[in-house]
């Protein structure tokens, strides 16, 4: 058995020269070198290189069929089945934008995004987790089912996939997009460039609505590289995730990272700590990608002793930072050797930052790890994929290296800008790089440290989470006053959403009536996890009676859970 060092060096060989690439072309070179290795296992349906590269073409060509072509932009409101994959080299293979949206998206929500990106093709779900997305298009286009939108003025067709819900009679199915002739060498096909836009991935911002981050081929797969080369991949990795590939995360960290290897990934459309033990045993799974909240229910589970681990060597853990106590654990109780944890964001390409899997498990909780190496894929003039630097957050000055500020990185995978949002890019994208709105330095080592967020936005579940959105929602509720969302530290979940709401005069309005009211209009990540009831005059404000966040914070951080409203 080959050591880290030797893994590494291995890939960093292979990898000499970096040859930009579309995703298309990069399935292709995979498909003739792991032509009948697994590439993408579910429990109902697996597929080889040469499959997904097969059935890609089959599906390329029926999108061409329905029209689309280099630029257009289509939707994927699906959940990590296998279809997922093919279709989304597909989407590369005619040129196109794949648009991977948030299945947790309510009607609003979904509405937003589809009118905002200019979406011509959407294929969604027919249901997924309670949620029926032929109803929510109802209300969205009216005259969908029959070919006739009136709704996103570019939304031309739709296709259901057979999720197990029920699909409509007569709906267009996803079966009926592969095309019946797969000429080869047709001019249509492969017109895409490595710096033509691959991807628009949907992220949220410290205000207004969601931003539709625009991120190049080569972009993905030189992180996606990183990561394997960071995290000295063995030959043939096998990837266990329930991770969305909406999320650079499941995307990048699962699904083309496994490639560089020949690896396969086994995807989940729902996380529970059992199905991850069964899948670990079944699909001799060797690594796994989770977050905080994952990895405390496995340590916790009653099965964790009776599962077959036998095969699981490595863990990439990111989103939320995790007490040292927990990955003790999981390589005590799991057998683990190899644990890391990550950062970064979609504006800068995914992750930027890993711990090694050769680091002491103390910084896997001190810090989010360091630049991720990237050989010839990295930053001009470095081996690094990435290079941070910190400004300060008020003034824009930059500062001397090692001094805290917010966290500002520059390189090959930057985004190439917010779809339609000129003044949000112009204010996130600079000439000196992407201001993340994080709040860290960069220590002589050069691991990072992250201090806070010098934006709003906080994390659920994984997920960013917009305040404002939040707050106009609980808004609309009669007996609400005012209303702050923010974020708090949890131990068990990394960090949750918080309302912080001032009733009207008279009203009794209690949690359970605000967490109702924001489950019947909110993505289920959205909801907060706990309201905090105060009075106006509670409220820490500026001279001028601008409630500052950062000290409410610090205010209900001193307020037990539970205590009386």
């Amino acid at each position: 058995m080959r050591t880290i060092y030797e893994r590494r060096e291995l890939l960093r060989g292979r990898f000499r020269q970096w040859r930009p690439c579309t995703l298309d072309q990069w399935l292709e070179i995979c498909a003739a070198e792991y032509a009948d290795r697994d590439f993408v296992v579910t429990e109902r349906l697996t597929y080889s290189y040469r499959e997904v590269a097969d059935e890609s073409r089959r599906l390329a060509q029926g999108l061409l069929d329905l029209g689309v072509r280099p630029g257009d932009r289509v939707g994927m409101l699906m959940a990590n089945y296998a279809e997922f994959v093919p279709l989304k080299f597909a989407i590369a293979r005619v040129g196109a934008v794949a648009i991977p949206f948030n299945y947790l998206y309510r009607r609003d929500e979904l509405g937003y995004v589809l009118e905002q990106s200019g979406c011509s093709v959407l294929v969604t779900m027919d249901a997924f987790a309670g949620l029926d997305y032929q109803a929510m298009l109802d209300e969205i286009a009216p005259g969908w089912l029959e070919g006739n939108a009136r709704g996103p003025e570019t939304l031309r067709h739709v296709a259901v996939f057979d999720a197990g819900g029920t699909r409509r009679p007569g709906a267009p199915t996803f079966e009926a997009l592969r095309g019946t002739d797969v000429p080869s060498g047709d001019p249509r096909l492969g017109v895409a460039r490595p710096d033509d836009v691959a991807d628009m991935l949907y992220t949220s911002g410290s205000t207004g609505s969601p931003k539709g981050v625009l991120v190049s081929h080569d972009a993905v797969l030189r992180t996606a590289y990183a990561s394997a080369l960071t995290r000295a991949y063995e030959d043939e990795r096998r990837i266990l995730f329930s991770l969305p590939c909406y999320h650079m995360f499941g995307y990048v960290e699962g699904l083309l990272s496994a490639m560089y290897v020949g690896g396969a990934v086994i995807m989940q459309t729902t996380f529970s700590a059992d199905g991850y033990f069964v899948a670990i045993g079944r699909h001799r799974a060797t690594d796994m990608l989770c977050v905080p909240t994952m990895a405390v229910a496995m340590v916790e589970s009653p099965q964790r002793h009776l599962a077959d681990l036998s095969t699981l060597s490595a863990i990439l853990c990111g989103s939320a930072p995790a007490p040292v106590w927990l990955w003790e654990k999981v390589e005590r109780d799991f057998g683990v050797s190899e644990i890391v944890t990550g950062y970064g964001m979609t504006e800068c390409g995914g992750a930027m930052t890993l711990t090694l899997p050769e680091d002491d498990l103390v910084l896997t909780s001190t810090t989010v790890g360091r630049v991720k190496m990237a050989g010839s894929a990295g930053a001009e003039g470095s081996d690094l994929l990435c290079l941070y630097s910190t400004v300060d957050p008020s003034s824009g000055r930059a500062l001397a290296a090692g001094e805290a500020g917010e966290l500002v990185s520059r390189g090959p995978t930057m985004m190439l800008g917010y779809h339609g949002k000129p003044d949000e890019t112009a204010a996130t994208l600079r000439p000196d790089g992407v201001y993340s709105g994080d709040l860290g330095r960069v220590r002589p080592d050069g691991y990072l440290e992250l201090t806070g967020r010098s934006k709003e936005v906080y994390k659920s579940g994984g997920e960013l989470v917009m305040p404002k959105e939040v707050e106009e929602v609980i808004a609309s509720h009669d007996a609400v006053s005012q209303v702050f969302a923010i974020g708090l530290v949890d131990e068990r979940w990394g960090e949750i959403g918080c309302a912080v709401v001032v009733r009207v005069p008279g009203s009794e309005l209690g949690e359970a009536e605000v967490i109702e009211h924001c489950r019947q209009r909110l993505a289920r990540f959205k909801v907060p996890k706990r309201v905090v009831f105060l009075d106006g005059t509670d409220l820490p404000t500026t001279p001028t009676g601008k409630v500052q966040k950062f000290r409410l914070v610090e205010l209900v951080a001193t307020i037990p859970q539970g205590a009386p409203a």
